[in-house]
């Protein structure tokens, strides 16, 4: 009965092992990715996987989210102090549009906080995507929603 147990115990041991190497290998690639940009003057389209959500997807599109509507009061310090506050960092910043990267606590994957500014100043497209992997647990959706909170009036 004991051999069984450290047999089990060995193969667990063995497996968290590789999933944990192969997380660091993957979160390294994602660190070596960047933002896609834009592509003729929008967002970059979601892929079909379920971890980004963009203000540009179509209505009914599981992707979709709605864009973030702003007050005269925000400056783009202020926005941009707001995607540090989230525990992203800005790699990009035109006068039009904004990247920034979101990396996770455990393994450093990183994700795309993308951000399109409208001409009038008060409406802005986002996109928020994770760059490897396929399913983020709603992450981005949530990333989206927290910083409309903290921009909200």
């Amino acid at each position: 009965m004991k051999k069984i147990l450290l047999m089990i115990l060995m193969v667990i041991t063995i497996l968290a092992i590789f999933l944990a190497v192969y997380f660091v290998i993957i979160a390294s690639k994602s660190r070596s990715d960047s933002a896609p940009g834009l592509t003729d003057g929008q967002l970059a389209p979601c892929p079909e996987s379920p971890n980004c959500v963009s203000s540009q997807a179509a209505d009914g599109d599981s992707h979709a989210i709605t864009p973030i509507r702003l007050s005269n009061e925000h400056s783009r310090l202020d926005i941009e102090q707001a995607i540090r506050s989230l525990g992203g960092t800005i790699v990009t910043s035109e006068s039009n549009y904004l990247a920034a990267e979101v990396r996770s606590s455990l393994f450093g994957f990183v994700d795309d906080l993308e951000l399109l500014f409208e001409p009038s100043g008060t409406l802005v497209h986002v996109r928020s995507a994770s760059r490897v992997g396929y399913s983020d647990l709603d992450a981005n959706r949530k990333r989206v929603e927290a910083l409309r909170v903290v921009l909200s009036p």
